[in-house]
């Protein structure tokens, strides 16, 4: 059986409707706790495809999280053995780390359900399903393009919101991955970044999200086939190539 393992950094932060396409697809899916500091560096380099998950930590805080240095070590052996591998929020924000890029704080919190804006390699790629689809930003620390990584879509807060390294590596800085009902666990784990933030509350959260999560839920099940397609792991039918050159370094 393939193995999906997800490194998660809070435990309600986890893969939420990206799940259930992975075990269809014939992934045994398993979690690693990133606050126990037990990385088992070989499972997750034998791992056909490694996720690394959200969390309201900077990605640059090894001094507080000495956890993080063991993963970017991990995160770094993967990109070069060229794996398939995919960063969101601060998974992204490490994956850029890894890569040699800087990583810092944003001009301000980006909270909330608002679209992305593709560039013409992120519209030939998988990411072409959130083309029309409103998804979940929730972040404040931003990150350098890395060298030799393509810029796939942007926000006009932030300019870097996703990005590919190779044909296998995949940085997501915005959540593709949430659900509404997920979400009722976000507005409880994240009251005080909520409370602290100006201009968001729960119940307008919670609005965007009955409003936007089921048209994002469907969009990015229909990215994860895609992506899983062209990296040839593979298995929902359906999956589809996309132009080689946009995920080719």
């Amino acid at each position: 059986m393939k193995s999906a393992i997800a490194i998660r950094y809070v435990h309600f932060e986890d893969l939420g409707t990206f799940e259930q396409p992975l075990r269809q697809a014939g992934f045994d899916v398993h979690y690693i706790e990133a606050a126990d500091g037990k990385l088992d560096e070989a499972k997750c380099l034998a791992a056909d495809i490694l996720f690394s998950l959200g969390g309201p930590i900077g990605a640059y805080e090894d001094d507080a999280y000495p956890m993080l240095k063991p993963i970017l070590a991990m995160l770094e052996r993967r990109i070069a053995a060229d794996l398939p591998t995919v960063g969101i929020c601060l998974g992204a924000q490490l994956l850029s780390r890894a890569l040699g890029a800087h990583v810092y704080p944003g001009a301000g919190k980006e909270i909330g359900w608002s679209p992305i804006r593709l560039t013409e390699f992120g519209a030939a790629s998988p990411l072409r399903n959130f083309g029309s689809t409103p998804v979940l930003h929730w972040h404040g620390d931003t990150f350098d393009l890395p060298h030799g990584g393509t810029l796939l879509a942007s926000t006009e807060r932030y300019a870097n919101q996703a990005f590919s390294f190779g044909h296998k590596v995949l940085g997501l800085q915005f959540h593709p991955e949430v659900t509404a009902r997920g979400l009722e666990r976000w507005f409880i784990g994240h009251a005080c970044e909520i409370a602290a933030t100006s201009g968001i509350d729960v119940p307008s959260l919670r609005a965007q999200s009955t409003r936007f999560a089921s048209e994002l839920e469907a969009a990015s099940q229909k990215f994860l086939v895609e992506w899983l397609g062209q990296c040839g792991i593979g298995g929902i039918e359906g999956a589809q190539d996309v132009d080689g050159r946009v995920m080719r370094r």
